[in-house]
């Protein structure tokens, strides 16, 4: 087996997970018959939306932000979902099937559904859209956020919205796959990755942010996921009244930052060891990111 543990997207072990329930159009069907056909378009072409939701003492974190941001791509790639409040109602009843309360991860898939052939016209789809919605009960790797992530700069860009839109949620991740792959192969357990102009953008499945002189800063957002969990980081520290600096800045500048940290639906908040081989100035989980860290989990509790 492949090592996992030290991956920005690890997570504790729970063998509760080997008999969910899954939602499949409608079905709840056991996780190991759970499926989609072959002639899906999410299956040939990655044409589809997602979300990640986290449960948390049966709240369900941002609720209303992810499905802003689902629907909103949703509609940028012209594909027509269920009313709001009918997608809300499966989730909850999901939730309850399987008899979840507290430390759960859900993944809210739509596709454009079943084509009568594989290509890219979305004129051959056959029926409405595929929605599956995926609970499991997963708790963020503790020892990965005490050891800190080590991050490598990737060959592999951030597009720009005219290439591609970060800030759509699609389910076609085939450039930042290529980018982990950069990093694990070279020992580190995520992508750092720059925009088309060489400034710091995002890593492959988290938002970054560093620490220079007291001060949070983070990219000026043009080629970065959309992030809830970033979003929600930087409200918190301005109404804590620190100083956030949103703009571009270069590899040189992170190699200088005192502290570093990314973020991220599952993980929250987790600190950066090092960056190309460079240990963070503070070590891993300084002041700032601590101080961060206790905000946004003031948040979560509620």
């Amino acid at each position: 087996m492949p090592d996992t543990e030290a991956s920005a997207q690890s997570y504790a072990l729970d063998h509760r997970n080997d008999r969910v329930l899954v939602h499949v159009n409608g079905d709840l069907v056991p996780r190991d018959r759970a499926a989609v056909s072959i002639f899906d378009a999410g299956f040939g072409l990655g044409d589809g939306v997602w979300e990640g939701l986290r449960l948390v003492r049966g709240r369900i974190l941002s609720l209303e932000a992810h499905l802003d941001r689902l629907y909103e791509g949703a509609n940028t790639i012209r594909l027509e979902l269920m009313p709001r409040e009918a997608l809300v109602a499966a989730i909850h009843g999901l939730l309850e099937a399987n008899g979840m309360e507290d430390g759960v991860h859900i993944r809210l898939m739509v596709t454009r559904g079943v084509k009568t052939t594989i290509n890219q016209d979305p004129r051959f789809v056959a029926g409405g859209p595929t929605v599956v919605i995926l609970a499991e009960w997963k708790q963020p790797n503790a020892a990965l956020k005490a050891r800190g992530l080590r991050l490598m700069t990737s060959a592999i860009r951030c597009s720009t919205p005219d290439v591609f839109d970060l800030r759509l949620n699609s389910h076609s991740r085939l450039n930042f796959i290529q980018a982990l792959n950069q990093a694990i192969d070279m020992g580190a357990d995520e992508a750092l990755m720059l925009d088309d102009r060489g400034f710091v953008a995002s890593c492959n499945s988290t938002n970054f942010f560093m620490v220079r002189g007291g001060e949070l800063w983070t990219s000026d957002g043009a080629c970065c996921f959309n992030g809830i969990t970033r979003a929600t980081v930087m409200r918190l520290w301005r109404e804590a009244g620190g100083v956030l600096r949103e703009g571009s800045f270069t590899l040189a500048q992170t190699y200088a930052a005192d502290e570093a940290f990314v973020t991220g639906t599952l993980g929250g908040i987790t600190p950066v060891a090092s960056i190309d081989g460079r240990p963070l100035h503070a070590g891993v989980g300084g002041p700032v990111t601590r101080r961060v860290a206790a905000l946004y989990q003031d948040y979560v509790d509620g």
